[in-house]
């Protein structure tokens, strides 16, 4: 399939998605969210995604200037479908994604563009990015998520902080509060990435996707819900080939060679 706002590049069982669109800081027009789900939904074979920012920005925040698509803004309800129909869906395919998800994050992650960054299973940052939801600044509250991301990973205080004084989080401070996974040298950042998700890619993927849905079930469920999913999520796992492969590399003391099945 070809796109006109991201690249997508497969390396076997990685997928690289670039948000493409460096004259505006990589800022989401509608058509944008909806590539960046179809990407999703179309994974194919990979076994875990990277998604980054081409030039100097990760992605500067929704843009609904972008050919021709202000009039939806301009509408009576028209964020509000922007945000149902384009936004909420790609955030959410980012998500439920079966495989490790690892996000890139060169420069501003703004608004919608924030929210994506966390959507990530990792968040690798450059020390000279940073995280912003300035909604405040002109009246508006942080939507694709982000309300929810954030008071799930850095708390009631923090997120309160960062949504209402509408105050910039670099790198370094995000990974001290637990925002992110791990601040790092700029010039390293795609290859300390890629290298994560190379060896994510090669991994238990289907052990990966159950604790994917185990720690969502966590973060909103109940312990007795939590117990019920780790043992089917134990039985669907210890069934599978991966499953195998790796107790037999524990006996005969070599590393495991998953195949993702």
């Amino acid at each position: 399939m070809s796109y006109e706002t991201i690249l997508v590049e497969r390396d076997g069982p990685l997928l690289t998605i670039t948000l493409n669109r460096p004259d505006r800081l990589n800022a989401m027009p509608p058509h944008m969210a909806d590539e960046l789900g179809a990407a999703f939904y179309d994974l194919g074979d990979a076994r875990a995604v990277l998604i980054t920012g081409a030039g100097k920005g990760f992605c500067s925040g929704a843009d609904l200037a972008a050919r021709g698509e202000r009039s939806e803004l301009e509408t009576k309800g028209g964020s509000h479908r922007a945000l149902q129909n384009h936004y909420n869906p790609a955030v959410s395919q980012v998500l439920r994604a079966p495989v490790p998800v690892i996000t890139a994050v060169n420069g501003p992650a703004a608004g919608v563009g924030c929210s994506l960054a966390l959507a990530g299973d990792f968040v690798l940052a450059g020390r000279s990015a940073y995280f912003l939801q300035a909604f405040v600044n002109i009246g508006l509250v942080p939507d694709g998520g982000s309300t929810w991301l954030l008071a799930r990973a850095i708390g009631r205080a923090n997120a309160t902080r960062m949504m209402m004084l509408g105050e910039k989080i670099g790198a370094e401070q995000a990974e001290q509060w637990g925002l992110i996974y791990k601040a790092v040298d700029d010039d390293a950042l795609l290859s300390e990435a890629r290298a994560l998700a190379e060896k994510l890619a090669n991994g238990p993927t289907l052990a990966y996707a159950t604790m994917k849905r185990n720690i969502a079930t966590a973060l909103d469920g109940t312990l007795p819900e939590v117990f019920l999913a780790e043992a089917e999520g134990q039985r669907i796992a210890g069934a599978s080939a991966d499953a195998m492969e790796g107790g037999m590399a524990f006996l005969q003391k070599r590393k495991a060679e998953f195949k993702g099945k």
